[in-house]
């Protein structure tokens, strides 16, 4: 499931039904077939919370509304329609759209109704029906219907190749009661298609089939800067094209008082601001002219907040350690092209990167280095595999890597100069060992003579002082390297089409992995412009574990199939795996409320978090 997804019981009384939110109705096609409606799904076990429960563990519930929040994002965009392939969407858009069933922060592979009063699927998850609210509105009051949820199906599949890809399993969606619907799946036993059917944003069909108040059809294919129709808690209320967008608190929204919602959507206002570079959105910060920043920097984290805010405890900052996956983070080789192929080439790069180099004078030791797509989970593969990693392993066994049942992977350590001297001449003998062989001149060539020349694609400047260095050891070793940083649309569009030699990307990852995982490794997405397979990998062995995580039949295979998946992509070395932190690093103004127990996989904010008059004030008086 995509990191952003987490999330049963008989459904009971019509009294305490409607008490929250949950009907009882007449019997449909789905109950005279053996369907068990329930409140909720989850992956593997019980849901935490029961049918009838009154609000999440982590919310106040009676929490105050009221005030504003300002939030940042660094580029631009030119859009208000993220559901298109063209343009640069405001990043805050989605948002405005419910979804069928909504994720608990505290419990992963859960989720619980919202749209959706009640969902049912067959113990062989070919299908998954969902029974709507009958309450359920868009903003302009009209209801949402059966014939909304199967227009967004088919036409999100249209308009983005992701979800094309994402939602492929999705044979057909039919109409199954005056407000049941019904997905039918191509293949049986993936326990993630219920849930990701769910999270699909549900769009209004006579709004996108409608015309905008100039008299053109609108399309869900083409950029728009006129703001959409929604049904969730905070509508568009103004724009500036490519600075910022303000949604408002939409004070009738129809599902405030479900359990599912008590407790969030706390703020009147929450503004989008956008900076061209993350050094001007660090000093507008400062100056007070956005509210909460989550700090990815570490020299930042490190020097940039010795302000008076600071010391006056205006601005307060926190570390929030969760229980998430910390995912990869990495410089990904693009192997579509010919120079990245060989394996050989590609663990050559990683003896020539000297991350304790990087670690001690770059990052004051803040960073751990990453050996793990599943970082800082049970996910991860450690040690040699075992049991039933190992007979999930022995079947592809002629597919992959020696390496992958024989050794735990490792990433080389520089502690000492001569550490770093014996890895570049590692790096060395791998590359000749690939055919490449060192001139005269210091540099690397091919049987051709073709020079080994790369370049680092990237769309922010202080990732520059990181590379640097790191050209500096691959010129040791002859590769010619250089950067090349642009502003965000060009980084976009060049890798949506797949235009780079090296990039630094990045992969989140829940703690129940599925159908995610063919976009990022698999070799149908290699090609798709758009897709998460940013490295172009197209490797059966991998497609097979990719099937192996996404149709277990338990979490204990589930962990094993994706620790055997975790072994082979890196003993591949498809990535350079660079660094993570275990915890999430937090600069705010001091104005806002929080839960006494942030839940264990998201900071919440802003979503369960509250503006606090007092607290304001104080800030404002400490300014006078």
């Amino acid at each position: 499931m995509i990191t952003l997804s987490r999330r049963t019981v008989l459904r009971g009384l019509t009294a305490l039904g409607s008490m929250f939110g949950l009907r009882i109705v007449g019997v449909s096609a789905q109950e005279a077939s053996g369907l068990v409606w329930r409140h909720g799904l989850s992956l593997f076990g019980d849901l935490k919370y029961p049918a009838g429960f009154a609000h999440f563990d982590y919310v106040k519930p009676d929490a105050p509304k009221g005030g504003r929040v300002r939030l940042f994002a660094v580029g631009s965009f030119d859009s208000l329609n993220p559901y298109t392939f063209k343009g640069e969407a405001a990043g805050i858009v989605g948002s405005v759209y419910d979804r069928l069933i909504k994720p608990a922060l505290d419990e992963p592979g859960s989720e619980y109704g919202l749209i959706a009063e009640a969902v049912a699927h067959p113990p062989d998850f070919s299908s998954v029906s969902y029974r709507l609210r009958p309450q359920a509105r868009f903003h302009d009051g009209r209801p949402i219907t059966v014939e909304d949820i199967i227009w967004s199906m088919e036409n999100l599949k249209k308009a983005h190749p992701f979800y094309n890809f994402y939602y492929g399993n999705i044979a057909k969606v039919e109409q199954t009661g005056e407000r049941e619907v019904r997905f039918v799946f191509s293949a049986k036993g993936n326990r993630e298609l219920p849930q990701i059917t769910g999270q699909m944003p549900v769009l209004p069909k006579h709004w996108w089939t409608g015309k905008d108040a100039s008299g053109k059809p609108r399309s869900l294919l083409d950029v728009t800067l006129e703001p959409p129709l929604g049904s969730a808690a905070y509508r568009i209320r103004k724009v500036k094209a490519g600075e910022s967008v303000v949604l408002e608190r939409v004070k009738d929204y129809w599902a405030k008082d479900l359990p599912v919602n008590v407790g969030y959507d706390n703020f009147d206002e929450i503004e989008l601001i956008y900076f061209r570079d993350d050094t001007v959105a660090l000093e507008a910060f400062k100056a007070d002219q956005y509210d909460w920043r989550d700090e990815n920097n570490s020299k930042n984290w490190a020097t940039a907040y010795d302000f008076p805010a600071v010391k006056r405890g205006d601005v307060i900052l926190e570390k929030f350690y969760l229980k998430n996956s910390r995912g990869m983070q990495a410089f990904v080789f693009n192997l579509r092209r010919k120079k990245f192929q060989d394996r050989r080439v590609r663990e050559a790069f990683n003896y020539a990167f000297d991350f304790e180099w990087a670690n001690t004078n770059l990052f004051y030791g803040q960073y751990t280095r990453t050996n793990s797509f599943f970082s800082n989970s049970e996910l991860a593969a450690t040690g040699l595999p075992e049991g039933r990693e190992r007979e999930i392993l022995e079947r592809v066994k002629d597919k992959v890597p020696p390496e992958v049942l024989k050794k735990e992977y490792r990433n080389p350590v520089n502690k000492t100069p001569a550490d770093l001297r014996n890895n570049l001449r590692r790096a060395m003998r791998l590359l000749m060992s690939a055919g490449w062989k060192l001139g005269k001149d210091g540099i690397l060539r091919n049987a051709k003579g073709e020079p080994f020349e790369v370049e680092f694609l990237l769309v922010s400047p202080a990732f520059e002082r990181i590379v640097l260095p790191y050209i500096r050891n691959l010129k040791r070793i002859g590769i010619r390297a250089t950067v090349r940083t642009v502003d965000s649309a060009q980084y976009e569009r060049r890798v949506k089409s797949f235009d780079f030699d090296i990039i630094v990307g990045g992969w989140g990852q829940s703690l129940s992995p599925g159908n995610e995982q063919r976009n990022y490794w698999g070799s149908a997405a290699a090609d798709r412009p758009g897709s998460r397979n940013l490295a172009g990998i197209k490797d059966p062995a991998v497609d097979w574990l990719i099937e192996q995580i996404i149709f277990a039949k338990s979490r204990k295979d589930l962990v094993a199939a994706t620790r055997a998946l975790d072994r082979v992509l890196l003993w591949n070395f498809y990535v350079l795996p660079t660094w993570h932190i275990t915890y999430e690093r937090t600069a705010r103004w001091n104005r806002f409320g929080k839960p006494a127990k942030i839940p264990d996989f998201s900071v919440g904010f802003p979503d369960i978090w509250w503006w606090d008059e007092e607290k304001a004030k104080r800030i404002k008086r400490g300014k006078g």
